[in-house]
C-alpha cells in the first residue's frame, strides 16, 4: 500500500498499486473490453505520487497480449 501525503501529513487511506518491480516500474493490470483514460490517470496518479517514472498498464482482456499493453512515463 502507498500512504497518501499531503502538505506533511501522511494519510493511510493510501492507494494499492497491482505490482510495483525494483522499486521502479508500475505494473497496473486490467482484464476489462477496452482500457480508458480513466485507466491511464489511475496509472499516472500511482506513478507521480510515488515518483516512479516508468509504468505499464497491461489489459488481459485481448486476444495477443502486445495489444493490451500500454506504456506510460511520467514527466513527458
Amino acid at each position: 500500500m502507498m500512504p497518501l501525503r499531503f502538505e506533511d501529513v501522511r494519510l493511510d487511506c493510501g492507494y494499492r498499486i497491482d505490482i510495483l518491480v525494483e522499486n521502479s516500474l508500475v505494473l497496473e493490470l486490467k482484464s476489462i473490453d477496452s482500457l480508458n483514460d480513466i485507466h491511464l490517470a489511475q496509472t499516472l496518479t500511482y506513478m507521480k505520487l510515488g515518483g516512479y517514472r516508468f509504468g505499464l498498464l497491461m489489459n488481459f482482456n485481448v486476444l495477443r497480449l502486445k495489444d493490451g499493453i500500454r506504456r506510460v512515463v511520467n514527466g513527458y
